[in-house]
């Protein structure tokens, strides 16, 4: 890596002035406060006790190894956006990022999917939530209740965005809280005290195989690691509203990743070795086995008080999805690349948030919601596509860099890879690539719909965006900067005088 002097910098504003753009929003978001917002989306939480089921009765328990695996791939997604954000601290991420790195249209269908996965992520957390809600208070769980419980969870995160970044920042930071008490220090009570396994049931695939190979049984639960680690790129979806951007999210971007890696080991870990019928789990027949687990280990006050800290983890995981979708909504409008844009683009004098983004980023999931409950079938295949959006979005955000790189483009924000930038980018990838086709692949044994829902919602999404892109030409009506990451890089030098010098070994 390279090292440059420490006054090297500029000033926020003067860095969002070289980059187009006016200061509108307050900064008022710390370090900790970022990266509480993406741990919060990231929730490890949340990812476990969806997927917990799912990953043992694939794979068994050494489908744990995803989480290393997945991991390790996304930070080095995360090195590649720490670069990118460290020279673009701008609000909307992955499409400004885009845009700035190829082109319009390009950042148009890159954020055109990433607004959907979004939108449909914000719905799923929501409909996963209603249950634990109305579970905490003793309210049966039907389509209705289903329906307004997550309703009123939408609106709940609404009313707080609306108050300002400083309510968010508060809310994001009380879920990391719940977070970490929920996964590490549940999860360590249960490896210490609960545990009734030994560590080697970690490579004991207990039969899932069956007669064949476990090769193609262990890639089929990568969705245990695939669902867990995304959300880490809301850190630089409110880059305006940072202090000191341009080194803080880089930093609160790989701390979401490798906190939230360790807190999904310990939470994964201490369910699997706590529970009471593991093969019971791994064959199938527990279909929602950590009720089952909590009960037995901490009784029905703990398992209540547990269910408390999952509500909060939920409410600050819908409410960071609200605030990374409707600056990104912003964003985009800001360009004029959005329908409505001028109302898009509008920020309140009182609260410095985009108001109207935040009601479309609540409006579109609980129409959706309503869809849902007149059809509760839509549900998995919206949650599908919802990860597979996101990391094609991903890693359109990648190619462009590495096409970039292969132009002569040196990043010259304060957070630098240096010569290994190149290296780390063609990584961040190849690993990219392997995780869409896994999530891609289509399932058998259903029927035709079924087996290619993933797909089949990805092509709507992109045959949409296209027929978009090329009937009402939004691009032309954008006169936004693009494609300009050498020039920029070569003003940033400019003006701070920086001479690259090798940094001291040892």
């Amino acid at each position: 890596m390279s090292a440059t002097p420490p006054s090297a910098r500029l000033a926020d504003d003067e860095h969002l002035s070289v980059l187009g753009y006016e200061g509108k929003f307050d900064r008022s978001m710390s370090l900790w406060a970022n990266f509480a917002l993406g741990f919060t989306y990231l929730s490890p939480l949340v990812g476990v006790y969806s997927l917990l089921a799912m990953a043992l009765s694939t794979g068994g328990p050494p489908s744990i190894w995803w989480i290393v695996i997945v991991a390790c791939g996304q930070l080095l997604v995360s090195l590649v956006f720490g670069e990118v954000v460290s020279q673009y601290p701008i609000h909307g991420g992955v499409y400004p990022w885009a845009r700035r790195l190829w082109g319009r249209r390009y950042a148009w269908m890159a954020a055109w999917v990433y607004i959907w996965a979004m939108i449909v992520t914000i719905t799923s957390v929501a409909e996963f939530g209603a249950g634990f809600i109305t579970s905490l208070f003793g309210i049966e769980l039907t389509p209705e209740t289903t329906l307004f419980t997550g309703l009123g969870l939408l609106l709940f995160a609404l009313a707080i965005n609306f108050s300002g970044t400083k309510w968010l920042a508060r809310i994001a930071r009380i879920g990391l809280a719940a977070e970490l008490i929920g996964v590490i220090g549940l999860g360590l009570y249960l490896l210490l005290f609960q545990r009734k396994h030994e560590f080697s049931v970690f490579f004991d695939t207990m039969g899932t195989e069956g007669d064949g190979s476990y090769l193609p049984v262990f890639l089929a639960s990568a969705l245990a690691g695939l669902f867990l680690f995304y959300g880490f790129e809301a850190c630089g979806d409110v880059a305006e509203e940072v202090a000191d951007p341009a080194r803080r999210i880089p930093r609160a971007m790989m701390m979401t990743i490798l906190v939230g890696a360790v807190s999904a080991l310990f939470s994964f870990a201490g369910y699997v070795l706590a529970a009471p019928d593991l093969e019971g789990i791994v064959a199938g027949e527990i279909t929602d086995p950590i009720p089952a687990i909590l009960e037995s280990t901490l009784g029905t006050v703990g398992a209540k008080v547990f269910l408390v800290v999952t509500v909060l983890a939920f409410v600050s995981c819908v409410l960071s999805l609200q605030a990374a979708a409707s600056r990104l909504l912003y964003s985009f409008a800001r360009d004029g690349m959005l329908p409505g844009h001028t109302w898009l683009s509008k920020v309140s004098e009182r609260s410095k948030v985009p108001t109207n983004a935040l009601i479309v980023a609540c409006t579109v999931p609980a129409l959706i919601c309503v869809l849902i409950y007149f059809n509760d079938g839509l549900l998995v295949p919206v949650t599908s596509f919802a990860i597979l959006g996101i990391y094609v979005a991903f890693q359109m955000v990648v190619l462009a860099a590495l096409r970039q790189r292969f132009k002569g483009w040196k990043p010259a924000g304060p957070f630098s890879l240096g010569g290994l930038g190149v290296v780390v980018n063609i990584a961040a990838l190849a690993y990219g690539v392997f995780a869409i086709i896994l999530l891609a692949k289509p399932d058998s044994g259903g029927t035709f719909f079924q087996n290619y829902v993933v797909l089949i919602g990805l092509a709507v999404v992109l045959v949409s965006g296209l027929l978009y892109l090329f009937i009402a030409r939004p691009d032309r009506k954008s006169t936004a900067p693009e494609g300009d990451a050498r020039e920029v890089a070569a003003e940033i030098r400019r003006r701070t005088g920086r001479v690259e010098v090798q940094a001291p070994r040892g």
